[in-house]
């Protein structure tokens, strides 16, 4: 890129000067230390790509796997496909008029489904816009794809960032996508040949891979859904946390908003009263009475906001909208009025009443507040 003397470069010209001083240092077997820089993560995959004994000057094939893997791959991602169809619909109209279009792969880095303006006539749009290609880091060398599965934090990547000669025209952000087990199981990558930078895209591919792991976790088996988000903050919005219950109370999923808030690494999850510090029964009679959101105890000391729902039970009500504060019960009268529901629905028979509970009959008179009737 030639410039004239005496003009200061644009903003995109300097961009791409330092990344190309940075490929210099790196790719030539310095350190950064005092010199351009570029974001941790591309040197890491830089270097990791230099480990394998790639060279940027290699040509790469854009090879696919075999058919037989490729059946594989669609039929073990079921699940993720319909969860990300919709999703990767609404982006391919939000980036119409950008010349990005939206990849999707599975754990390995192979492309599992394409949408948007894609020009198969341009021999590098058809390169990688093709189901069945294997775009990993060991395959195509640093792209949004390979380092995001690698790293597990969205990425943003333009031009010269990427370590191949063959694919530094193209720009694109990507983020991976985590299902209800806590596990890695694919990536959503934005891609564009040739276009402008559009670092925002990073912030659209994140909001919509959350969007698509709420939508997994939403499919996989549950009984009880809990969304959760700290006391003062709304509910209802994408970036709750999830959790699914199981009929005996264990967890059978969680989002990552879940299982940052509950201190949850991978499954197996544990059982649900092993995160909440209250009878777990009662996080089933708040769905079945559809109570709003109410603040739970953790173990960890702190507490959460909570609306528990059934599976496949309608609430009447809507969850509170982002910026409301929900009216909380403290947690005694919460535990009183469930007490008193239960004594209600089974016509004042308290020992029915405390069976369904799991609880003495004398701990239903206590808690009420009411005389046992003597007999004799």
């Amino acid at each position: 890129m030639t410039q004239e003397p005496g003009t200061t470069p644009s903003p995109g010209a300097m961009r791409l000067q330092i990344i190309e001083q940075a490929r210099r240092c790196v790719l030539g077997g310095g350190d950064l230390m005092g010199g351009p820089r570029v974001e941790p993560w591309i040197e890491r995959s830089w270097r990791r790509c230099l480990a394998l004994g790639h060279q940027p000057q290699h040509r790469i094939g854009f090879d696919a796997v075999s058919a037989v893997a490729m059946r594989h791959a669609l039929d073990e991602n079921r699940s993720l496909l319909a969860a990300a169809s919709p999703v990767i619909r609404s982006l391919a109209h939000t980036m119409a008029d950008t010349g990005y279009f939206a990849i999707l792969t599975d754990a390995q880095g192979v492309v599992i489904e394409v949408n948007g303006p894609v020009d198969h006539q341009n021999r590098l749009a058809h390169a990688i816009a093709r189901i069945g290609v294997d775009l990993s880091e060991r395959a195509v060398g640093t792209t949004a794809i390979g380092t995001s599965l690698t790293e597990h934090q969205p990425v943003w990547l333009h031009r010269g960032e990427h370590f191949f000669d063959d694919t530094s025209a193209y720009s694109c952000a990507g983020a991976p996508l985590f299902g209800p087990d806590g596990r890695c199981v694919g990536m959503l990558d934005l891609t564009g040949i040739h276009v402008p930078e559009r670092p925002a895209l990073r912030h659209l591919v994140t909001r919509s891979a959350l969007s698509i792991e709420n939508a997994l976790l939403l499919s996989h088996p549950h009984r009880l859904l809990l969304r959760l988000n700290w006391p003062g903050h709304g509910l209802g919005t994408d970036g709750d946390g999830l959790v699914g219950l199981g009929p005996d109370g264990h967890i059978t999923g969680a989002n990552r908003a879940a299982a940052h808030m509950l201190g949850l690494t991978t499954a197996p999850w544990p059982h649900g009263s092993d995160v909440f510090a209250m009878p777990i029964h009662q996080l089933f009679d708040a769905a079945r009475h559809q109570l709003p959101p109410q603040e739970w105890p953790l173990w960890s000391g702190l507490r959460v906001q909570v609306l528990a729902g059934l599976n496949g039970v309608r609430r009447v009500e809507a969850p509170a909208t982002a910026g409301a504060r929900p009216n909380p019960l403290p947690l005694k009268d919460l535990e009183t009025a469930l007490i008193r529901q239960a004594v209600d629905d089974a016509r004042g028979n308290v020992m029915q009443a405390a069976r369904a509970l799991g609880i003495s009959r004398a701990t239903v008179y206590r808690k009420l507040a009411i005389r046992p009737h003597k007999t004799g």
